[in-house]
């Protein structure tokens, strides 16, 4: 594995805008966080400090970070489809097998490059976020500070179905450019179904069903966290309350697209004349 995963890393150190791009995705949603605690003085009418809204209390916080962190996770996703079109374009790829380097290992070196990415991304979002709560958090208790790290699971478990799934289109159309353009197209295409089936059956069966489709079972591990900042603040409105746990069944749907999505590009490759 770790011979797989530094044959990789050594392709994209020699490129300079994949090293750009690892950086921005690594140290934009860190620095964006850093930059939320600060005071924020709007021309001497008001100071704005995020902190005080209580949105870096914990375990809220763990819910906050990791939801908008995996906002950002599309810059590694062109680090991922640009893996596979510079194979293609390099020549690297074939190279590659002829220096006896399998179909099977060129895959699992992509994927070990994901696995390893994914984790550092979520370690940093989870130092970050830890030292940010203890600085603001009014809970210091450790049963409190740990509850919902559930969610860095939730955090890790995305980005890897998410960058499995943009390997698969980049090994599907080889281009980069194309590759994300599928994303979209594939998010169109749920939303149609989920239209389709709304119409012949009726809108409980069909969110139920479209809670399956890849990209959004990826998004339904971490719910948007706006409705529990308000539930906090108005505890009484009752109609603000909604499910926004981690739940299990959720990470084991994105784990089996994620197997698919591998299972699925290494079959590309031993089928495709290279």
């Amino acid at each position: 594995m770790l011979r797989l995963l530094n044959l990789e890393l050594q392709k994209l150190l020699l490129s300079r805008t994949s090293k750009v791009l690892i950086f921005v995705s690594f140290i934009l949603p860190f620095t964006v966080l850093i930059l939320s605690s600060i005071k924020i003085n709007f021309f001497g009418f008001f100071t704005l400090e995020l902190g005080e809204l209580g949105i870096f209390n914990f375990p809220i916080i763990w819910h906050i970070t990791t939801f908008f962190a995996s906002q950002f996770k599309f810059f590694f996703a062109i680090v991922v489809v640009s893996m596979i079109g510079n194979e293609y374009s390099n020549k690297t790829l074939k190279q590659n097998l002829i220096d006896g380097l399998s179909k099977k290992e060129f895959i699992l070196s992509k994927f070990y490059t994901i696995v390893f990415f994914s984790l550092i991304a979520t370690l940093l979002i989870a130092v970050a976020s830890f030292f940010i709560g203890m600085y603001y958090s009014s809970y210091t208790e450790a049963s409190i500070i740990f509850r919902e790290t559930s969610f860095l699971l939730a955090y890790f478990t995305k980005l890897i179905g998410f960058f499995s799934l943009c390997l698969f289109f980049g090994m599907l159309v080889k281009r980069s450019a194309f590759a994300l353009a599928f994303l979209f197209i594939l998010y169109i295409v749920e939303w149609i179904i989920f239209g389709l089936i709304s119409w012949q059956a009726n809108m409980d069966i069909a969110g139920k069903i479209q809670d399956f489709f890849p990209l959004k079972s990826m998004y339904n591990l971490i719910d948007q966290p706006f409705q529990r900042v308000m539930m906090t603040k108005f505890p009484e409105k009752g109609e603000l309350m909604y499910d926004y746990a981690v739940h299990g069944g959720e990470i084991a749907i994105v784990l089996c697209w994620t197997a698919i999505f591998i299972f699925l590009s290494y079959k590309l490759l031993e089928k495709r004349d290279l």
